[in-house]
């Protein structure tokens, strides 16, 4: 669907990014149920501000329909701001639920309005930017992909060199806390576990998970 323009109108205070950008020009639009207002992997051509409604975020197909929720947000609400912020592509879609009032502020404006800033400022923007973004980036992660790929992605990264070359994981956590990170139950975690011994990609019991093929791992993961 695409979205309904309706004029300028500067006056709308929001609550995530200073008051004083809501006063740049921006294009106010409306947007009914089902309309993608940003596509992950692509820089987006201006900032979203929600005004009204609801607008849920996650993974979509080609045709918009939600199919990995990350979750829901509701206006007022600057939207994927940390993508304009750190010059990133959007790490999610973003697709309405509701009828939807917004502004969208375009991205050379908006670029415009943060070198301006003091560097103090933009410093503190750009950290608070980018710890927003390393959180979304592990959440969509853990969105997109199936429990084995989430596990042998964590196994990985915790993998340390023994003395004679090879790879291990010490489980210095409960099984329960592992599985939490990982967004998955503790049950679901010992059976992954179980299966990727079966397939010959680890090996070991109790505390230590000997990584066996590191590659078929990293297939695994698609890292």
């Amino acid at each position: 669907m695409s979205l309904k323009v309706h004029g300028t109108d500067p006056r709308h205070i929001g609550p995530m990014l200073p008051n004083e950008l809501l006063q740049l020009p921006a294009e106010r639009a409306s947007a009914e149920p089902g309309t993608v207002l940003l596509r992950r992997s692509e820089f987006p051509g201006g900032v979203v501000f929600v005004e009204t409604g609801q607008v849920g975020l996650g993974l979509s197909d080609d045709g918009g329909n939600m199919t990995h929720l990350l979750g829901t947000v509701e206006g007022p609400f600057w939207l994927e701001a940390s993508a304009a912020i750190l010059g990133r592509p959007s790490l999610v879609d973003a697709v309405t639920d509701t009828p939807v009032t917004l502004r969208r502020l375009p991205l050379p404006a908006f670029r415009t309005w943060l070198v301006a800033l003091p560097a103090s400022a933009q410093g503190l923007l750009r950290d608070v930017a980018l710890s927003h973004w390393q959180q979304s980036e592990l959440a969509v992660s853990r969105l997109a992909k199936d429990a084995e790929a989430r596990c042998a992605e964590w196994l990985l990264r915790h993998a340390q060199t023994s003395a004679q070359g090879s790879l291990a994981v010490m489980l210095q956590q409960r099984k329960r806390l592992i599985a939490a990170q990982l967004g998955i139950a503790p049950e679901t975690l010992s059976r992954v576990l179980r299966h990727l011994r079966e397939r010959s990609l680890i090996s070991g019991t109790g505390r230590v998970v000997n990584l066996v093929d590191p590659g078929g791992l990293r297939s695994l993961a698609g890292v």
